[in-house]
């Protein structure tokens, strides 16, 4: 330790009040003990350190090593005889017990001074510094637990990835050469593809097939969507189904490839060939299309769908209700989930469907249900049919044979008596569609006209409509 070369000289005669001012403002904590290593004062400079240290009032005329945790209370006893025989003091980590909370760590070193026997302990709050530590000891702690997940998934990874019967590899999507390959693959090919031999994958097919692979790779790192082709191996020229999907690596994106054998029908018809363009034509159709669960979320859809409903992507409308862009909203959604469930299957339902930028269209909507995994789903077929007759040919169609009476009478009875009629029999042909529309169904009528049950079932008897009770209604 290097002291003052003359401290007499330069710092002069400190009286017992200077000396307290400086020891209180060079040191978090400081104490004062004599030769029993009872403290006889106390300075603590932060108050939030004082809140901690609670008891510190209760020191005074208590053994220092009192003060402290039982761990630290053989480092107290040792430097009090250090400081007694008068040896270098050393800096020594003591923790004080808390009100509440963690242990306050002090890091303390004592010296003899002023009269005999009387010792000042120096104290340096490390709060802080423990602070840190545990929160860097909390971040190793959690990066080792997802150091650990990772190993683990990527063991299953690994293991599933070389199990696996069908040939699988990893390729490049942006120069179309193969990382790494399984087993089944290696196999498959005839010779090592990956690290070691980083080919390009269009080299294991024939020539007039590898330009239909690297598209393949090509479109899917372009669209993100899956897809497949067919192809055949240029060891052998076997025909195999190859599938592609997209996912990102290291900030760069790389394709799955999975190379399988066609399946054939007894009739010798290529199932996944067909399911394929399938999928792809309905993809592609005119018509919307969509796929929703038993409660009418949607699933998937087709472009023409998105065009339909004004939605600019797949992922805004997954999880929507179908029956956001449905005219009538919640009504028209029941009557097709329920004759769904009750029939498996709906045609040419009309309705409108609303965009969520223009106004609404008249559509025809068909339906099916299918099972998948055991949990029933519907697809609907909808189609534009506002455009499918003119408006002249919209204005010939004849009129309702009640409509065709009014306009004998016009000029026979006065117009307020005229209006009266229209608007009765007005009423009565909205009454007629909604319980056609609804399958009879009394209360989806009455909610598609905006009118109570009780005001529907008067207005059945008063134009001797169905049954006359309400009872009888559903």
């Amino acid at each position: 330790m290097k002291a003052f070369k003359a401290p007499k000289t330069t710092l002069g005669d400190l009286d017992a009040e200077a000396a307290a001012a400086l020891i209180a403002t060079a040191t978090d904590i400081a104490l004062i003990l004599d030769e029993e290593g009872v403290i006889r004062d106390v300075s603590i400079a932060a108050q939030d350190l004082a809140e901690d240290l609670a008891g510190h009032a209760r020191w005074l005329g208590k053994h220092w090593v009192d003060t402290v945790t039982d761990d630290s209370r053989p480092k107290a006893e040792a430097m009090i005889a250090d400081a007694l025989s008068r040896a270098e003091p050393r800096w020594r980590h003591l923790n004080h017990p808390a009100q509440r909370g963690p242990d306050v760590p002090v890091l303390y070193a004592a010296v003899q001074a002023g009269a005999p026997g009387r010792m000042v302990v120096f104290g340096r709050d490390l709060r802080a510094v423990s602070s840190l530590q545990r929160r860097l000891v909390d971040a190793q702690q959690s990066m080792e637990r997802d150091y650990a997940r990772v190993r683990h998934v990527e063991t299953r990874y690994r293991l599933l990835f070389d199990v696996a019967s069908d040939a699988v590899l990893i390729v490049d999507s942006a120069n179309q050469r193969i990382t790494d390959s399984n087993p089944s693959a290696r196999r498959l090919f005839g010779e090592p593809a990956g690290p070691t031999s980083p080919a390009r994958i269009g080299r294991f097919f024939t020539e007039d097939t590898a330009r239909s692979v690297e598209q393949l790779i090509a479109g899917v790192a372009t669209s993100g969507r899956p897809d497949d082709v067919r192809a055949r191996l240029a060891q052998g020229e076997r025909e195999v189904v190859v599938s592609a999907s997209l996912f990102r690596e290291e900030n760069k994106s790389s394709c799955l490839v999975r190379v399988g054998m066609p399946y054939s029908d007894p009739n010798g018809i290529t199932v996944p060939k067909i399911k394929s363009k399938l999928l792809k034509l309905m993809e592609s159709a005119p018509d919307a299309f969509v796929v929703t669960g038993d409660d009418g979320r949607v699933i998937t859809t087709n472009a023409a769908f998105l065009e339909m409903v004004q939605v600019p992507a797949e992922e805004r409308a997954h999880g929507e209700s179908l029956e956001r862009w449905l005219g009538r909203g919640g009504v028209d959604l029941d009557i097709l989930l329920a004759n769904l469930r009750h029939h498996g299957s709906l045609r040419l339902f009309g309705t409108t469907l609303r965009g969520d930028l223009g106004e609404p269209t008249d559509v025809e909507i068909s339906a099916v249900t299918v099972m998948n995994g055991g949990q029933p789903c519907f697809g609907f077929a909808i189609r534009d049919v506002s455009r499918r007759l003119s408006p002249r040919a919209q204005s010939e169609r004849s009129l309702p044979p009640s409509l065709e009476h009014l306009t004998e009478l016009i000029g026979r009875v006065a117009l307020k008596d005229l209006v009266r009629e229209a608007t009765d029999v007005i009423e009565r042909l909205c009454i007629e569609a909604a319980l056609e529309l609804t399958g009879d169904n009394r209360a989806s009528a009455a909610e598609m006209l905006g009118l109570s049950r009780q005001s529907l079932y008067v207005k059945l008897r008063r134009y001797g409509l169905g049954p006359l009770s309400p009872e009888g209604a559903d």
